[in-house]
């Protein structure tokens, strides 16, 4: 299927969610990083840090798509780079600007080195939720993310004393098959999550994420986190898998063919597309829009957007016959690309993500057929 065909009849959904990038660059030097160290580099001319002026205009844009749309609240996720480098001064203005005009959920995705006490307080004042980014154990982080473990641990440790503990909103990991799944995963739960999101390291057919054996490592977290006695904590994949193939919708991208519904704000004001898209090629996210003259219905207007939104018709044929389908969804976009062919084509992860879904569906049938 030719890019944005068949997707005239979508019915368009507003945007819910959006990523605010108040700064553009980090401290961190993770070699996975599709924003710095994969195909689109157009980070190098954007302003480091958003404007007081881009901050307003944003604020008003999402604000007006909201009564437009007539949706009783926003999420506001704040993203970079790493978005503490902005200072506790841009993010205020950020989240009070959003606030002062339409009702939001705001929170920080960030790296963790810079949480300390004073930084938490102001976000505990704006009631800012923090996810913080982590690969595992010492040895697990190293691999990608330099010698930031101790740092990281310094501040998850602030934020789970009990005057911030309501904050956490949770881990994010990337998945590396050399590091122990199970060691991972309980390296992560040491440090009592709400929920633990792992994500795949992004690459596509033209430029293949490193290695193999995905599936298997994340089917012995699932076997894990699956057989504990209690529930330890949410693993966002799985429970989003569990949920569809329970008859549910998914709440997510990359799982599922609930239609996309996140937009993209960079420092300098340009309204993109999925930052994930970065990983693809340069200006795979681009839209041509900008909040100082564009509100975000614009966006919602371009094939490509149409594409996200669109279930299963926006899948390209290969995955469109697979038993599957329904579940997995094609998987993350950006995961499709190859130069010349687009995105139509299934995920570069297509026969791991088959391998975990099987799984997951096997045991799930299993315990369903106990119960009854």
């Amino acid at each position: 299927m030719a890019e944005g065909a068949g997707n005239r009849g979508v019915r368009v959904r507003p945007f819910r969610q959006f990523v605010v990038k108040v700064h553009s660059r980090c401290n961190l030097a993770c070699d996975y990083c599709y924003v710095y160290e994969m195909a689109d580099q157009r980070w190098r001319t954007r302003p480091r840090v958003m404007s007081p002026e881009v901050v307003e205009r944003t604020a008003e844009r999402i604000a007006e798509h909201a009564h437009a749309h007539g949706l009783a609240e926003v999420e506001v996720v704040l993203h970079g780079g790493e978005p503490l480098l902005a200072g506790p001064s841009v993010i205020e203005h950020v989240v009070t600007a959003v606030r002062s005009r339409v009702p939001a959920a705001v929170s920080v995705q960030t790296n963790g080195t810079l949480l300390d006490r004073p930084f938490l307080e102001v976000l505990r004042a704006l009631d800012v939720r923090v996810g913080v980014s982590l690969d595992g154990d010492a040895a697990a982080t190293a691999r990608h993310r330099g010698s930031s473990h101790a740092a990281v641990v310094a501040g998850l440790d602030l934020l789970r004393e009990p005057g911030f503990r309501p904050l956490f909103a949770g881990l994010l990991s990337v998945v590396d098959p050399r590091n122990d799944p199970v060691r991972t995963y309980e390296a992560l739960l040491a440090f009592s999550p709400p929920t633990v999101d792992f994500l795949l390291p992004h690459g596509n057919w033209s430029a293949p994420p490193p290695g193999s054996g995905y599936a298997a490592w994340l089917i012995a977290v699932f076997d894990r986190w699956y057989d504990a006695p209690v529930r330890e904590t949410g693993v966002r994949l799985f429970e989003e898998v569990v949920h569809v193939l329970l008859g549910g919708r998914s709440r997510v991208e990359g799982v599922g063919l609930s239609p996309a519904l996140q937009v993209v704000v960079e420092t300098d004001g340009t309204i993109e597309q999925s930052d994930i898209l970065a990983s693809a090629f340069e200006g795979a996210a681009a839209t041509g829009l900008h909040v100082a003259r564009d509100p975000f219905d614009a966006a919602l207007r371009l094939p490509d957007v149409r594409a996200r939104q669109s279930g299963l018709a926006g899948l390209p044929a290969a995955c469109r016959a697979c038993d599957l389908r329904a579940v997995c969804g094609g998987g993350l976009r950006a995961h499709r690309y190859r130069d010349g062919a687009g995105f139509d084509r299934p995920s570069v992860y297509c026969a791991e993500l088959y391998r975990l879904i099987r799984h997951v569906r096997r045991r799930l049938a299993r315990d369903v057929g106990r119960v009854s």
